[in-house]
């Protein structure tokens, strides 16, 4: 009896121990580059299925990551419906984003899903009930909520280091769109597939960031978008695609407590990669956050008190350890219960979904 117990504890440490298994779907770059590379370094979930139309990239990420043939799938409905997929990771165009996580929500499992989350905000509305209604957890990948910077703005923020805000300067610049760049027609340049262009590329991350360090929700806001180069070569060299999408986004927006705020997101700046810059001022200090000046580093610069203001000297700040995070141990920190509380769930993304809604009926207004 004394074995049998035994025997029976260490099958419950064992079951305990158990990575989640996630199923992955869509393996174009944002997969290859951050999420399937970051279920590998979690030791807390493992690639069980993968899911592309794309017969060669199957191919080459279920060589990759020890996937077997049949356990990779083209319809992702069939993996949704495997038995073994216990969480459903969801990285395609924005298009298949709301019909795959309604999917996953009707089979009663949990997802992680990039952004914008939807379409429109009334798609986004109703997976967020469908979500909360089956009480199924759900992370949506604003993934500069993981930059340690951001994290450690948000706590001087929060904890009143710059007193009562004032004004919020947020940049998001690429460079992609430039003519000289040659990018062709891939769907990000086509509205029935991507539903915005730089706004919902971009500027969805920045009102996500804008809210994430300030703690504040916009309460209205006034948009301006433009599109540059209107024609692209199609992929098969057949002929040009048209263009119905914004290369830029303006827009100016009043936070709660009468916070002024503006944002400027663009693909058309020379000389930028992935850079974002977001300024903060308060009555009693600033702080300067960004992404890539210095190549692939987030820094974060704070002014403050009687010194700071005579000098208006910004100091560079150190970033504590205990701010570094990871985007997929944290889906897998929330669907074990022991998450910090700071990634994105459905409801942020309606929110978000509802702002760029917002920013597209201004400008088109």
């Amino acid at each position: 009896m004394a074995a049998l117990a035994k025997d029976e504890r260490a099958n419950e440490e064992d079951m305990s121990m158990k990575a989640i298994q996630v199923g992955s779907i869509g393996l174009g770059n944002i997969s290859r580059g951050v999420h399937l590379p970051g279920i590998e370094k979690s030791p807390d979930l493992s690639l069980y299925a993968i899911c592309d139309l794309d017969p060669q990239r199957l191919q080459e990420v279920g060589e990759r990551y020890a996937v077997p043939e049949s356990r990779r799938f083209t319809d992702y409905r069939q993996l949704i419906a495997c038995p073994g997929v216990e969480a459903v990771d969801i990285s395609t165009p924005n298009d298949c984003h709301f019909p795959i996580a309604m999917e996953a929500v009707r089979a009663g499992k949990p997802y992680c899903l990039e952004k914008p989350v939807t379409m429109n905000a009334d798609q986004a509305q109703e997976l967020a009930q469908a979500t909360e209604a089956k009480g199924l957890k759900s992370m949506v990948c604003f993934s500069y909520r993981f930059k340690p910077a951001a994290r450690f703005a948000r706590e001087l923020v929060q904890r009143g280091e710059l007193g009562r805000l004032y004004h919020v300067d947020m940049q998001y610049f690429q460079a992609w769109g430039l003519p000289a760049a040659a990018c062709k027609y891939v769907w990000r340049y086509e509205k029935r597939r991507t539903g915005s262009g730089a706004l919902g590329d971009l500027g969805s991350h920045a009102l996500d960031l804008c809210a994430f360090v300030t703690g504040k929700c916009v309460q209205s806001l006034v948009g301006h978008t433009g599109t540059y180069v209107k024609e692209r070569p199609l992929l098969d060299g057949s002929g040009m695609g048209q263009v119905d999408v914004d290369d830029f986004s303006n827009y100016m927006a009043q936070l709660e407590d009468g916070i002024s705020a503006s944002f400027q997101i663009t693909r058309f700046a020379f000389g930028r990669g992935n850079y974002q810059r977001m300024e903060i001022y308060g009555e009693k200090g600033a702080l300067v956050y960004v992404l890539d000046e210095t190549p692939d580093q987030d820094e974060l610069y704070l002014c403050q008190g009687e010194v700071g203001r005579e000098t208006r000297a910004f100091q560079r700040l150190p970033i504590p350890q205990r701010f570094r995070a990871d985007q997929m141990q944290a889906f897998a920190d929330r669907l074990l219960d022991k998450e910090d509380g700071l990634a994105a769930d459905i409801r942020d993304g309606l929110a978000n979904q509802r702002q760029l809604d917002a920013v597209l009926l201004s400008a088109q207004e």
